[in-house]
């Protein structure tokens, strides 16, 4: 992508409405733009970064079994008074009604429609276990949206719903999703700490919220510092190994962790003071085992094995995508702007053209550009005619990895810089030496 061609509308300035740091670089870079109170719209660089958590996010839920679907955002308040949470949920759900004057909502959260989808499909014990997820727009009328994309009203939602013939195979559906989460936070560059969590309106008796540390958290966090040694399970992980499983989630919660209202005092002043970790935290995921809660109401039923009826147990599963990507902002930054990890930035490269007009430093460019384009690297080529020091820190603000600077000293010489954006190192090298160092990242 050609900067000059591309819509990236940097700020010079922090915004004043910014209160943390990922909201302000997310402004300055150029991410997203504040529609009205907690509605935002994400231009182009930040679309970039979603899409690449969102492909994160699938492939491991495919990795561990799920089916992917998408519902519709409006829902029928119908549904909602069959399971009994219509008139409970409270204002944070959007009340509305269509011109029939049928009423209608904004869905905060799916779990009486796929309640509904699953009842009216599945009707044996041989269709199990069964998974769906999706990755939609949810709405939820906060009382006070702030931060940007960390707490806003309309937010992107990856939920999962598990159904299962029985409490035994519906913990072991929740194992897989807890260690889909391990993988998932860790291949975004993140350490999440499952955390002992209330339920709250989803319902049920078993959930663990996903932490990872930021001084900028609204959570209060109470944990043991083991986490930071536990190795997260591999790629060749068997999800369907029911021992499996239960290793790696009995490991993960062996030690004390737990959000403020979960929180044992006793529990945590037993850990050695040396060991105990009381600090401020992100929710990045949330996942529930809550039964029969759904399927008893709402008539979600299959014949067993034994020829009669079980309302099936279900359990959710939820990562917001929009809150991840300023949750890795709070994670990995300096006081230059965003430090992207790989596996997310938006461009893998970024070649700066120090002279453009320049032979040499034309031909250099093009070359890189093409070349990695064509061994599959996102790459941004900065062509515009702006001082170098502001291209220097536009590069360094939107947080691609490797910066590869062409000058028209070096370029005469058949070299260029390359700059690793998190490190500050910057090595000299042919042009066709970094070729084959870029192409190989």
């Amino acid at each position: 992508m050609r900067l000059s061609r591309y819509f990236m509308p940097i700020l010079k300035e922090n915004p004043k409405e910014a209160e943390i740091v990922s909201h302000r670089l997310m402004l300055r870079a150029g991410m997203i733009r504040q529609q009205s109170q907690g509605i935002y719209s994400w231009l182009p660089l930040g679309k970039r970064v979603l899409d690449k958590v969102n492909a994160i996010i699938r492939e491991e839920q495919n990795r561990a079994g799920a089916v992917e679907v998408l519902m519709p955002t409006l829902q029928s308040a119908e549904l909602w008074q069959e399971s009994g949470r219509y008139d409970a949920y409270g204002k944070e759900m959007l009340r509305i009604k269509d011109r029939q004057e049928r009423p209608m909502l904004y869905g905060p959260t799916n779990e009486e429609m796929i309640t509904d989808i699953f009842r009216s499909y599945v009707k044996s014990y041989k269709n199990l276990p069964l998974n769906l997820y999706h990755i939609q727009l949810k709405f939820r009328d906060e009382i006070r949206p702030r931060f940007g994309t960390m707490r806003s009203r309309e937010f992107l939602m990856k939920d999962a719903y598990s159904f299962d013939l029985t409490k035994d195979a519906a913990e072991h559906s929740y194992r897989k999703m807890f260690t889909a989460y391990l993988r998932t936070f860790s291949r975004l560059g993140l350490r999440a700490i499952p955390m002992r969590a209330d339920t709250g309106p989803i319902g049920g008796n078993l959930s663990h919220e996903f932490i990872i540390l930021a001084d900028t958290g609204e959570s209060e966090v109470f944990s043991h510092k083991d986490f930071v040694n536990f190795d997260i399970p591999s790629t060749d992980t068997n999800f369907d190994d029911v021992a499996a499983m239960q290793a790696v989630f009995d490991k993960w919660t062996s030690v004390y962790a737990a959000t403020s209202e979960m929180h044992d005092e006793d529990a945590f002043n037993a850990i050695p003071e040396t060991d105990r970790l009381s600090a401020r935290g992100i929710e990045v995921g949330h996942i529930f085992y809550f039964g029969t809660k759904y399927s008893e109401p709402m008539g979600a039923k299959v014949q067993g094995p034994d020829g009669k009826e079980h309302a099936v147990h279900m359990g959710s599963y939820g990562i917001g995508p929009t809150r991840l990507v300023p949750a890795i902002i709070e994670a990995s930054h300096d006081d230059n702007g965003i430090i992207w990890p790989a596996s997310v930035a938006p461009f893998d490269v970024v070649v700066i053209n120090m002279k453009p007009g320049d032979e040499a430093c034309d031909r250099i460019c093009e070359t890189l550009y093409g070349g990695l384009a064509t061994v599959g690297k996102d790459v941004l080529y900065d062509d515009t005619d702006e001082r170098a020091g502001t291209k220097f820190a536009t590069a360094d603000l939107i947080g691609v990895p490797v910066q590869v600077i062409v000058g028209p000293r070096s370029a005469a010489s058949g070299e260029v810089e390359v700059k690793d954006r998190k490190t500050g190192e910057r090595e000299t090298l042919t042009v066709e030496a970094a070729m084959n160092r870029l192409a190989g990242l």
